[in-house]
């Protein structure tokens, strides 16, 4: 798909992976919408020249309200790159519930109801696509995460489901998984990060070559040795 002349909506897009992809999408044509919490963030991103949506998406209220400020838009690309991290360790206390509610929502509920909102627009396009944006942890978990990784391992899987229900249409559904990225999310992760700017460059290229899967930087290996013996996968990653 050439991105030249089409319209993305780009949640989280004023930060981290969302911020470069919004970027390098600009730099090659592209119209991009993009959603983020922080006003701060948001105007900085204004003044690039996007267009910026104030969305908390932890909530259906915050999801329909996106919906709401799109109108009746165009939309070529979705792109769910939105996520939240949290906090859910019981080595180190009693996690809080509600922050796992608000994590849920805004990993896994939150993109299905903006597809859900969305395809029938998507559809009417002559070329569409969608990008859900999990994780490497969406194969095997971190112990550390484990509410991350459930809510990633449930994007992908119905990512999976979706491809196929949409198979024949004119969106293309793609998966991108990164590896640790070098974002503010991950601040004191102390494994070794990949630069945000060429996560979303790999990303594009998956977007751009119609491929139904981005398996990037480290996630490649984790994806092969997943696939020759899960136990293993698991055993390297919930070390985590």
């Amino acid at each position: 798909m050439r991105v030249t002349g089409k319209t993305v909506l780009l949640t989280g897009g004023s930060a981290g992976i969302g911020r470069e992809m919004a970027r390098q999408l600009k730099a090659k044509g592209a119209q991009v919408i993009l959603t983020g919490r922080d006003p701060a963030r948001l105007d900085a991103m204004a003044a690039e020249g996007f267009e910026t949506l104030a969305a908390d998406l932890s909530s259906a209220a915050g999801v329909d309200s996106l919906v709401a400020m799109l109108g009746e838009r165009d939309i070529d690309i979705l792109i769910n790159n939105a996520g939240q991290l949290v906090d859910h360790d019981f080595r180190k206390g009693s996690p809080d519930p509600d922050a796992a509610n608000d994590g849920i929502y805004a990993n896994l509920t939150a993109p299905i109801r903006l597809i859900t909102a969305l395809v029938p627009r998507l559809r009417a396009r002559p070329q569409a696509a969608i990008v859900n944006v999990t994780s490497g942890l969406a194969i095997a978990p971190a112990a550390r995460q484990p509410v991350y990784c459930a809510t990633k391992a449930g994007l992908r899987f119905y990512t999976l489901a979706l491809r196929e229900q949409l198979k024949g249409t004119s969106i293309k559904v793609i998966e991108a998984l990164p590896p640790v990225v070098d974002t503010q999310m991950n601040d004191g992760n102390p494994m070794k990060k990949m630069p945000a700017q060429e996560c979303a460059r790999q990303i594009i290229v998956a977007l751009e070559q119609g491929r139904d899967e981005a398996n990037i930087g480290m996630t490649r290996a984790l994806r092969l040795v997943e696939s020759i013996a899960p136990s293993l996968a698991r055993r390297m990653t919930l070390r985590f």
